[in-house]
C-alpha cells in the first residue's frame, strides 16, 4: 500500500529532457583532450574555456576545466551521448563508475551512488542522489513517478559523486546529477534532426524523432531555440493477465522553447518553457517463472507523467562576479496504478489507482565571485515550495463483487481518499576558496537548511474503516461494504534544521596533475509514517507501524588525483573514499498487509575506489575505461532495529561490489569528405542484494522477496558514417541478447518483480546538422 500522508521535506518535480542525441558519428582526432571522454569533432569552446579540447563543467557553480575540479565528476557531452546511444538515465548510470540505476519500469528511477542504499526502491524515502534539470531539482521519493528524460540537444550531463549538500541540498546525500539544456546561439542560425528506428526481437518496433532549430532574432542580443521530440517504442513483454502482446509500449512526446535576451554584454535573461508527456502502457517488470518476457497483472500497471516547466534565469556580470537568479514553476500530473493482489496471493482483487498533482516553485539566487586575488567564493539562497495533491483509490473488481453479491459501493472502488501535502525548504549556502599559490588551495563550504512538510486528509470520499478486507478474505457473501466518508485530518509536521559541511585541500604538483582530499557531510529530511501506531487489519499481532524516521547522517572522506600524460593523449582520474552512514533511514513493509513504513537503524560503512581512463593510442582511435569497487556493509545494529527492519549485522547494502565499462572507437576515412567510425561499448555490473534479508517483525526469518540481481555484461556496437551535416549510424544494443535480472523489487504486493535488460535491438540513426 502507498503511505497516505507521508511528510518528508524533499523537493519533488519531474524531469523534462530530450531524446537520443545529435546524429554525429564521433571521429577521434589526435589532438590532446582534458577529459577521459573521446575528443569530439565539432566540440564548441565557451568564453570561459581554456582551449577547444577542454571539457568545461560548472559543478562548483563556476566554469572550470574538469581536470582542475577537485571532485569525482563524470561529464557527458552531446556527441558522446549520441555515439553510445544514451537516451536517458539508464545509459548515464552504466557509464558512471560507482553508480547504478534501480529502474523497475519507465518513469520509475532511483540512483544509487557509492553503495548508499538499503534497497533499490527507497519507497517513501528522499532520494540519495539529487537530480537537476538546469536549476530545478527533480529527484523525489522512491515510490513517486519521475519522468525518464530524453537527452537530445543538451549542453552536458554532469554526475557528481559523493555528498554535494553544500551546493545541491539535502537530497544529494551521495551525489548529484545535472542535466544542462543548451542555450540559444545569439549569432548563428542552426538546426538539427535525428531519427532513430529500431527493432527489438522480431516484432517490437521503436521510433524516435527529434528536431531542433535555433534562430537569432537580433544578432548578439536575442535568439530562440526550440526542440521537439516524439517516441513510440513498442513493448517487448507479454502480460499473461491482460492478454496483451508487447504490453509495455511507451509513448513519449514534448518539447521546449528557450529564449535568450542579452540587452548588454553583462546582462542576460534566459526564458524556458518545456512540456513532456510520458505514457508507458504497462510496467516493464517481469516474472521469470512465467517464461522469458512475461509479466502478470489484472490490468496494466501505469506509471505516467505529464510535466510542464517554466523557468526564468537572470545573469548579471558585475565585474567582481556574476549574480544569478533562477525562478522555476513546475506542474506535474502523474498516475500510479498498480495491481497489489499478490499481497494476498491473488485470493481477492486488490489494486491502487492513485492520481497525483504537484505544483512546485523554486527560487535560487547566488553570487559567484571573480576576484583577481587569491580569494573567491560562492554565496546564495534557495527556496522551494511544493504542494502535492494525491487521490488514493483502492479497487476491487465488478466481477468479484457481483460473484459474492457484495453491495454498498457505487462502483468497484471501496476506498476513495483525497489528501494533499505541503513541503518547504529554505537554505543559505556558501563556499570559499583561498589559493595560497597557483598549485595549492583550500575550499570550505556550508549549507544550512530548514525543511518542513505536513500532510492532510480532506473530508469526504468513501471507505473510512472499510470492511472490504474482512468480507473479501473471509469469503463472506451477500453483505454490504461500508462506505463511510473520511474525516479531515491534519498530519504531524516533519521538520529539520541541519547544516551540511565541506572542506577540501587541492594540490597540483605539476600542470597536468591535480590531487585533492575532501571531507563532506550529508543528510536527508525526516519522515512521518502515514499509519503510525496502527495495527494490521489483517493480522492484529503483526508489528505496529512506528512513528517515522529522523534524519540520517553521512560523513565522507575522499582522496583523488586527476592526471594527464603524453600531451593529453593519456588521462587517468582516480578516487578512493570511505563513508560513515549513521542513523540510516530504511524502508520496510509490514508483511500481513504490505503497508510501507520508514524507520532508522544503526550504521553502515562504505569504502571503495573509482577509476576513469582515456587513451588515444593513434590518430582517430580512442579507448575509454571506467571501473569501480565498493564494499558497503551494516556495521552497527541493535536487536530492536534488526527486528523491525529485517536488517542483519554485516549485510552488504544494495550495490555491486564490482562494475565497469569499456569503450573503443576507431575512425577512418571513406573518401575526401566522408568519415567512418566503428564503436564498441561494453558495461559490466556485478550482483547485489535486493533488500535486507529478513522479515520485518519476525527476527531471523528470511523474507520471501529477498534476492540477488545477476551479474551481467551489456555490449553495444555501432558503425557510423558522416559526410558534411548528414550522418548515419547502424547499431546493435544488447548484442548477445543478455536477459539478466538487473533489478528485484523488494515488496511482495507485486507478482512481477524483476527488471531485465531490453532484448537485443537492431537499429539505424539518421541525423542532420550539429
Amino acid at each position: 500500500m502507498r503511505a497516505k500522508y507521508l511528510a518528508s521535506a524533499c523537493a519533488v518535480a519531474t524531469l523534462f529532457g530530450t531524446t537520443a542525441a545529435m546524429a554525429q558519428a564521433v571521429v577521434t582526432p589526435a589532438t590532446p583532450t582534458t577529459s577521459t571522454k573521446p575528443p569530439l569533432i565539432g566540440q564548441e569552446s565557451t568564453d570561459d574555456a581554456p582551449g577547444n579540447d577542454d571539457v568545461i563543467v560548472t559543478a562548483t557553480r563556476r566554469a572550470e576545466r574538469i581536470q582542475d575540479v577537485p571532485l569525482s565528476i563524470t561529464a557527458f557531452q552531446q556527441e558522446e551521448l549520441t555515439t553510445k546511444g544514451i537516451v536517458g538515465f539508464e545509459g548515464i548510470a552504466r557509464e558512471t563508475p560507482g553508480v547504478i540505476l534501480n529502474r523497475p519500469t519507465q518513469n520509475f528511477n532511483n540512483f544509487t551512488a557509492r553503495g548508499i542504499a538499503t534497497n533499490g526502491y527507497n519507497a517513501n524515502l528522499q532520494s540519495s542522489v539529487a537530480v537537476y534539470i538546469d536549476e530545478l531539482p527533480v529527484s523525489t521519493i522512491g515510490n513517486t513517478t519521475v519522468v525518464d528524460p530524453n537527452l537530445f540537444d543538451v549542453e552536458r550531463v554532469e554526475f557528481l559523486r559523493g555528498p554535494q549538500g553544500t551546493l545541491f541540498g539535502s537530497g544529494s546525500l551521495s551525489g548529484a546529477m545535472r542535466i544542462l539544456t543548451k542555450s540559444p546561439d545569439l549569432n548563428n542560425f542552426d538546426r538539427s534532426a535525428l531519427v532513430d528506428l529500431g527493432l527489438t526481437g522480431s516484432d517490437s518496433f521503436r521510433q524516435r524523432y527529434n528536431a531542433m532549430i535555433n534562430v537569432p532574432i537580433i544578432d548578439d542580443r536575442f535568439a530562440v531555440r526550440a526542440v521537439g521530440f516524439y517516441r513510440n517504442e513498442e513493448g517487448y513483454l507479454d502480460n499473461v493477465g491482460t492478454g496483451v502482446h508487447n504490453s509495455n509500449t511507451l509513448i513519449d512526446y514534448g518539447g521546449r522553447v528557450i529564449a535568450l535576451i542579452k540587452p548588454t554584454d553583462s546582462f542576460s535573461i534566459r526564458l524556458l518553457a518545456s512540456y513532456e508527456n510520458s505514457d508507458p502502457k504497462d510496467s516493464s517488470l517481469t516474472s521469470p517463472s512465467l517464461g522469458r518476457e512475461k509479466r502478470i497483472s489484472d490490468r496494466p500497471d501505469r506509471f505516467t507523467g505529464e510535466q510542464t516547466i517554466l523557468n526564468a534565469t537572470i545573469d548579471w556580470d558585475l565585474g567582481a562576479g556574476k549574480l544569478t537568479s533562477s525562478s522555476t514553476f513546475s506542474d506535474f500530473n502523474q498516475r500510479f496504478y498498480v495491481d497489489l493482489a499478490n499481497t494476498f496471493g491473488f485470493a481477492i482483487p486488490f489494486a491502487l489507482d492513485a492520481d497525483a498533482r504537484d505544483k512546485v516553485f523554486v527560487e535560487e539566487a547566488r553570487f559567484v565571485s571573480d576576484f583577481s586575488g587569491p580569494l573567491n567564493f560562492v554565496v546564495g539562497g534557495f527556496y522551494l515550495h511544493r504542494r502535492r495533491d494525491t487521490d488514493f483509490n483502492y479497487r476491487s473488481s465488478i466481477a468479484f463483487l457481483r460473484a459474492r453479491n457484495l453491495t454498498g459501493l457505487p462502483d468497484e472502488y471501496y476506498i476513495r481518499q483525497m489528501t494533499y501535502q505541503n513541503s518547504n525548504e529554505l537554505a543559505g549556502f556558501g563556499e570559499l576558496t583561498y589559493r595560497f599559490s597557483p598549485r595549492f588551495w583550500l575550499t570550505g563550504g556550508v549549507r544550512y537548511g530548514r525543511l518542513d512538510a505536513q500532510a492532510f486528509t480532506e473530508a469526504g470520499g468513501i471507505g473510512s474503516g472499510s470492511n472490504y478486507y474482512a468480507l473479501a478474505l473471509g469469503g463472506v457473501r451477500n453483505a454490504v461494504i461500508t462506505t463511510a466518508p473520511f474525516a479531515a485530518v491534519t498530519g504531524i509536521k516533519a521538520e529539520a534544521k541541519k547544516p551540511s559541511w565541506k572542506a577540501s585541500a587541492s594540490f597540483k604538483p605539476a600542470d597536468n596533475i591535480t590531487t585533492y582530499a575532501t571531507f563532506s557531510t550529508g543528510f536527508r529530511a525526516p519522515i512521518v509514517n502515514a499509519f503510525a501506531g496502527r495495527p494490521s487489519l489483517v493480522t492484529p499481532n503483526d508489528i505496529i507501524i512506528p512513528a517515522g524516521a529522523s534524519s540520517d547522517d553521512l560523513k565522507s572522506y575522499e582522496i583523488g588525483t586527476k592526471t594527464q600524460f603524453l600531451n593529453g593523449l593519456v588521462t587517468i582520474n582516480a578516487a578512493a573514499y570511505l563513508i560513515d552512514w549513521s542513523n540510516i533511514q530504511a524502508q520496510a513493509n509490514r508483511v500481513s498487509d504490505s503497508v510501507q513504513f520508514a524507520t532508522n537503524i544503526g550504521a553502515a560503512r562504505s569504502k571503495g575506489v573509482e577509476l576513469e581512463m582515456g587513451v588515444v593510442p593513434a590518430k582517430d582511435v580512442f579507448i575509454g575505461l571506467n571501473a569501480a569497487y565498493n564494499d558497503a556493509k551494516i556495521t552497527r545494529l541493535s536487536a530492536a532495529e534488526a527486528a523491525i527492519s529485517g536488517a542483519v549485522l554485516g549485510h552488504r547494502l544494495s550495490a555491486p561490489r564490482l562494475q565497469g565499462a569499456l569503450f573503443t572507437s576507431i575512425g577512418f576515412d571513406l573518401g575526401d569528405t566522408t568519415k567512418g567510425t566503428l564503436a564498441i561499448n561494453a558495461q559490466y555490473v556485478g550482483s547485489y542484494n535486493s533488500s535486507f534479508p529478513n522479515t520485518p517483525g519476525r527476527p531471523g526469518v528470511r523474507i520471501a522477496t529477498f534476492g540477488k540481481t545477476d551479474e551481467y555484461v551489456n555490449t553495444n556496437i555501432s558503425f557510423g558514417i558522416k559526410r558534411g551535416p548528414v550522418s548515419a549510424q547502424a547499431y546493435v544494443e544488447n548484442l548477445f541478447d543478455d536477459h539478466s535480472v538487473v533489478y528485484i523489487h523488494p515488496e511482495a504486493f507485486l507478482a512481477s518483480r524483476s527488471g531485465t535488460l531490453r532484448p537485443r535491438t537492431v537499429g539505424l540513426r539518421l541525423g542532420y546538422g550539429l
